[in-house]
Protein backbone atom coordinates (compact mmCIF):
# COMPACT_ATOMS: atom_id res chain seq x y z
CA UNK A 1 0.00 0.00 0.00
CA UNK A 2 1.56 3.46 -1.12
CA UNK A 3 1.97 6.09 1.27
CA UNK A 4 0.60 9.64 1.18
CA UNK A 5 3.84 10.87 -0.07
CA UNK A 6 3.80 8.71 -2.79
CA UNK A 7 0.84 9.81 -4.41
CA UNK A 8 0.45 12.15 -7.05
CA UNK A 9 -1.22 15.59 -7.20
CA UNK A 10 -3.56 14.92 -10.04
CA UNK A 11 -5.62 12.15 -10.48
CA UNK A 12 -7.08 11.89 -14.31
CA UNK A 13 -10.19 9.98 -15.09
CA UNK A 14 -10.10 8.26 -18.62
CA UNK A 15 -13.78 8.45 -19.65
CA UNK A 16 -14.82 6.34 -22.66
CA UNK A 17 -17.73 7.89 -22.96
CA UNK A 18 -16.44 11.78 -22.67
CA UNK A 19 -13.46 11.20 -24.81
CA UNK A 20 -16.33 9.85 -27.68
CA UNK A 21 -18.34 13.05 -27.50
CA UNK A 22 -15.48 14.79 -28.54
CA UNK A 23 -14.40 12.80 -31.13
CA UNK A 24 -11.07 11.62 -28.96
CA UNK A 25 -8.85 8.51 -28.95
CA UNK A 26 -9.11 7.15 -25.06
CA UNK A 27 -5.81 5.57 -25.82
CA UNK A 28 -4.32 8.66 -27.79
CA UNK A 29 -5.51 10.51 -24.74
CA UNK A 30 -3.87 8.36 -22.35
CA UNK A 31 -0.95 8.46 -24.31
CA UNK A 32 -0.28 12.00 -23.60
CA UNK A 33 -1.57 11.86 -20.58
CA UNK A 34 1.26 9.49 -19.69
CA UNK A 35 3.90 12.06 -21.65
CA UNK A 36 2.74 14.64 -19.60
CA UNK A 37 3.69 13.33 -16.38
CA UNK A 38 0.42 12.10 -15.20
CA UNK A 39 0.92 9.06 -13.02
CA UNK A 40 -2.54 7.79 -11.31
CA UNK A 41 -5.42 7.12 -13.85
CA UNK A 42 -9.30 5.77 -13.86
CA UNK A 43 -10.53 4.30 -16.27
CA UNK A 44 -14.55 5.00 -16.80
CA UNK A 45 -16.43 3.31 -19.27
CA UNK A 46 -19.97 3.69 -18.06
CA UNK A 47 -21.98 2.56 -21.14
CA UNK A 48 -19.34 -0.06 -22.39
CA UNK A 49 -20.04 -3.22 -22.13
CA UNK A 50 -17.83 -6.12 -20.53
CA UNK A 51 -15.80 -7.29 -23.21
CA UNK A 52 -15.40 -3.39 -24.75
CA UNK A 53 -14.42 -2.89 -21.55
CA UNK A 54 -11.70 -5.39 -21.32
CA UNK A 55 -10.23 -4.63 -24.47
CA UNK A 56 -10.42 -0.58 -23.71
CA UNK A 57 -8.25 -1.90 -20.52
CA UNK A 58 -6.15 -4.28 -21.39
CA UNK A 59 -5.00 -1.37 -24.32
CA UNK A 60 -4.67 0.67 -21.02
CA UNK A 61 -2.69 -1.71 -18.61
CA UNK A 62 -0.13 -2.14 -21.86
CA UNK A 63 0.60 1.84 -22.24
CA UNK A 64 0.42 2.12 -18.07
CA UNK A 65 2.77 -0.69 -17.58
CA UNK A 66 5.57 0.83 -15.34
CA UNK A 67 4.68 4.57 -15.56
CA UNK A 68 1.28 4.52 -13.42
CA UNK A 69 -1.02 3.26 -11.85
CA UNK A 70 -4.32 2.44 -13.73
CA UNK A 71 -7.95 2.20 -11.71
CA UNK A 72 -10.76 0.89 -12.84
CA UNK A 73 -14.00 2.72 -11.80
CA UNK A 74 -16.76 0.55 -10.22
CA UNK A 75 -15.83 -2.54 -11.99
CA UNK A 76 -13.60 -4.99 -9.66
CA UNK A 77 -13.98 -7.93 -12.10
CA UNK A 78 -12.55 -5.84 -14.65
CA UNK A 79 -9.84 -4.89 -13.23
CA UNK A 80 -8.59 -8.22 -11.72
CA UNK A 81 -9.19 -9.68 -15.51
CA UNK A 82 -6.93 -7.24 -17.13
CA UNK A 83 -4.26 -6.58 -14.09
CA UNK A 84 -5.08 -3.39 -13.31
CA UNK A 85 -3.78 -2.12 -9.93
CA UNK A 86 -7.13 -1.29 -8.33
CA UNK A 87 -10.85 -0.63 -8.31
CA UNK A 88 -12.89 2.96 -7.52
CA UNK A 89 -16.38 2.43 -6.24
CA UNK A 90 -19.06 4.96 -5.11
CA UNK A 91 -21.27 4.44 -3.01
CA UNK A 92 -23.98 2.62 -4.28
CA UNK A 93 -21.33 -0.06 -5.48
CA UNK A 94 -19.65 -3.33 -4.08
CA UNK A 95 -18.46 -2.30 -0.92
CA UNK A 96 -14.87 -1.86 -0.55
CA UNK A 97 -14.68 -4.47 1.81
CA UNK A 98 -15.86 -7.20 -0.84
CA UNK A 99 -13.58 -5.24 -3.32
CA UNK A 100 -10.55 -6.23 -0.87
CA UNK A 101 -11.42 -9.66 -0.30
CA UNK A 102 -12.14 -10.50 -4.56
CA UNK A 103 -8.60 -8.39 -4.92
CA UNK A 104 -6.39 -8.81 -2.27
CA UNK A 105 -3.97 -6.56 0.15
CA UNK A 106 -2.14 -5.20 -2.84
CA UNK A 107 -5.11 -3.96 -4.56
CA UNK A 108 -5.66 -0.19 -4.66
CA UNK A 109 -9.16 0.70 -3.81
CA UNK A 110 -10.61 4.20 -3.71
CA UNK A 111 -14.39 5.38 -2.34
CA UNK A 112 -16.50 8.23 -3.40
CA UNK A 113 -17.84 10.29 -0.94
CA UNK A 114 -20.31 13.30 -1.03
CA UNK A 115 -20.73 14.33 3.04
CA UNK A 116 -18.75 14.40 6.37
CA UNK A 117 -21.08 11.22 7.33
CA UNK A 118 -19.81 9.07 4.85
CA UNK A 119 -16.18 10.34 4.62
CA UNK A 120 -16.46 9.54 8.43
CA UNK A 121 -17.78 6.07 7.27
CA UNK A 122 -15.47 5.58 4.37
CA UNK A 123 -11.99 6.27 7.15
CA UNK A 124 -13.06 2.90 8.97
CA UNK A 125 -13.14 0.84 5.22
CA UNK A 126 -10.77 -0.94 3.86
CA UNK A 127 -9.42 1.94 1.45
CA UNK A 128 -6.17 3.30 0.06
CA UNK A 129 -7.73 6.60 -0.51
CA UNK A 130 -11.08 8.44 -0.16
CA UNK A 131 -12.99 10.85 -2.95
CA UNK A 132 -15.03 14.03 -1.70
CA UNK A 133 -17.02 15.95 -3.79
CA UNK A 134 -18.79 17.19 -6.11
CA UNK A 135 -16.55 20.64 -4.60
CA UNK A 136 -17.95 22.62 -7.57
CA UNK A 137 -20.53 22.38 -10.55
CA UNK A 138 -19.54 19.74 -12.88
CA UNK A 139 -20.49 19.39 -16.91
CA UNK A 140 -18.15 15.90 -17.24
CA UNK A 141 -21.18 13.99 -15.73
CA UNK A 142 -24.62 14.47 -14.01
CA UNK A 143 -23.41 13.63 -10.24
CA UNK A 144 -27.19 13.59 -8.88
CA UNK A 145 -25.27 15.86 -5.59
CA UNK A 146 -25.19 19.18 -4.72
CA UNK A 147 -21.93 21.01 -5.03
CA UNK A 148 -20.22 20.70 -1.40
CA UNK A 149 -17.47 23.56 -1.40
CA UNK A 150 -14.36 24.28 -0.33
CA UNK A 151 -15.24 24.60 3.75
CA UNK A 152 -16.68 20.44 3.58
CA UNK A 153 -13.17 19.72 1.55
CA UNK A 154 -11.18 21.64 3.89
CA UNK A 155 -13.38 19.60 7.08
CA UNK A 156 -12.56 16.27 5.45
CA UNK A 157 -9.10 16.54 5.06
CA UNK A 158 -8.96 17.22 8.73
CA UNK A 159 -10.13 13.93 9.56
CA UNK A 160 -8.74 12.17 7.35
CA UNK A 161 -5.14 13.49 8.42
CA UNK A 162 -5.39 12.01 11.58
CA UNK A 163 -5.63 8.59 9.94
CA UNK A 164 -2.97 9.37 6.85
CA UNK A 165 -5.68 8.71 4.82
CA UNK A 166 -5.28 10.23 1.21
CA UNK A 167 -8.26 12.46 0.53
CA UNK A 168 -8.93 13.26 -3.49
CA UNK A 169 -11.03 16.39 -4.64
CA UNK A 170 -13.40 15.78 -7.57
CA UNK A 171 -15.98 17.58 -9.36
CA UNK A 172 -15.67 20.81 -11.15
CA UNK A 173 -12.14 20.91 -11.03
CA UNK A 174 -10.32 23.43 -12.97
CA UNK A 175 -6.51 24.94 -13.30
CA UNK A 176 -8.16 28.36 -12.16
CA UNK A 177 -9.56 26.67 -8.90
CA UNK A 178 -7.14 24.25 -8.46
CA UNK A 179 -4.53 26.30 -5.53
CA UNK A 180 -7.74 26.88 -3.62
CA UNK A 181 -8.74 23.17 -3.54
CA UNK A 182 -5.26 22.43 -2.53
CA UNK A 183 -4.48 24.84 0.37
CA UNK A 184 -8.03 22.32 1.50
CA UNK A 185 -5.34 20.43 2.84
CA UNK A 186 -6.45 17.77 -0.30
CA UNK A 187 -3.66 15.29 -1.34
CA UNK A 188 -4.83 15.24 -5.22
CA UNK A 189 -7.16 16.77 -7.48
CA UNK A 190 -9.26 14.83 -10.00
CA UNK A 191 -10.31 15.67 -13.13
CA UNK A 192 -11.82 14.95 -16.55
CA UNK A 193 -13.04 17.83 -18.62
CA UNK A 194 -10.11 19.95 -17.37
CA UNK A 195 -7.95 17.15 -18.66
CA UNK A 196 -8.79 18.04 -21.87
CA UNK A 197 -9.40 21.21 -22.07
CA UNK A 198 -8.79 22.71 -26.06
CA UNK A 199 -8.79 19.44 -26.92
CA UNK A 200 -4.92 19.11 -26.44
CA UNK A 201 -4.92 16.31 -23.22
CA UNK A 202 -1.23 16.84 -22.94
CA UNK A 203 -0.84 20.44 -22.74
CA UNK A 204 -4.22 20.40 -20.03
CA UNK A 205 -2.62 17.99 -18.26
CA UNK A 206 0.73 20.08 -18.06
CA UNK A 207 -1.42 22.69 -16.86
CA UNK A 208 -2.93 21.07 -14.14
CA UNK A 209 -0.13 19.40 -12.70
CA UNK A 210 1.81 23.13 -12.35
CA UNK A 211 -1.32 24.20 -10.80
CA UNK A 212 -1.50 21.58 -8.19
CA UNK A 213 2.11 21.71 -6.98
Amino acid sequence: MPVPADWPSVYAILDADVCRARRLSPGAVLQAWLDAGITLVQLRAKSMGTADVCVLGAEAVALTRGRARLIVNDRADVAQIIGADGVHVGQDDLPPEAVRALLGSDALIGLSTHSLVQAQAALRAPIDYLAIGPVFDTGSKDTGYTPLGLPLVRDVCALARARSMPVVAIGGITVERTPNVVACGVSMVCAIGALLDGDEPGVAAARLIAASR
